[in-house]
């Protein structure tokens, strides 16, 4: 009878064992937030540099270095924050966001202006959404990341919706 208990207990520990990688996986919420906020970074990089080149406000191009050079330092941030958690990071924006560039790309002037910071509102308004919940949900390297990045976001916010109301800023 002690053989089958020692038996039973070896059975235990085996399938604790092997069991325990699959405890210790990654959040797979965390890392798809990850790889979305790495790509969206890389769409507000090109978007902004779009705004640099035809922007027809002095606004929107202030606007558009803005951004190039905040979501260049959060994506380091992301970056680095990715890497800990070992998830592997997008070498692009998402189709989606690569589609919305283009249609920007399309336009030109006060057309330009207008749509591009309509985008923009819109865009940071889903973006706080998205970091508060994530800032919320844990304390790992994701979530102490998009609790770095709200004040960021916040301001760009502010900055498109000052836009918005102001146009020729």
């Amino acid at each position: 009878m002690n053989t089958r208990v020692g038996t039973l207990a070896t059975a235990a520990l085996a399938a604790a064992i092997l069991s325990a990688p699959l405890a210790l996986a990654a959040n797979p919420k965390a890392d798809a937030f990850m790889q979305k906020a790495i790509a969206g970074n890389l769409a507000e990089i090109q978007v902004g540099r779009l705004a640099q080149q035809q922007g027809a406000t002095q606004g929107v191009r202030h606007f558009g270095a803005v951004l190039v050079q905040d979501h260049t330092e959060a994506n380091r941030q992301a970056m680095s924050a990715a890497s800990s958690m070992g998830v592997t990071a997008p070498p692009s924006p998402s189709a989606k966001e690569q589609g919305e560039y283009q249609k920007l790309a399309s336009l030109s002037g006060s057309r330009f202006d207008k749509a591009f910071v309509k985008a923009m509102v819109k865009d940071h308004l889903k973006d706080i959404a998205e970091y508060k919940r994530e800032a919320k949900m844990g304390n790992g390297p994701a979530a102490s990341y998009a609790q770095q990045s709200l004040p960021t976001l916040h301001k760009h916010l502010q900055l498109a919706e000052s836009l918005e109301r102001h146009p020729r800023g």
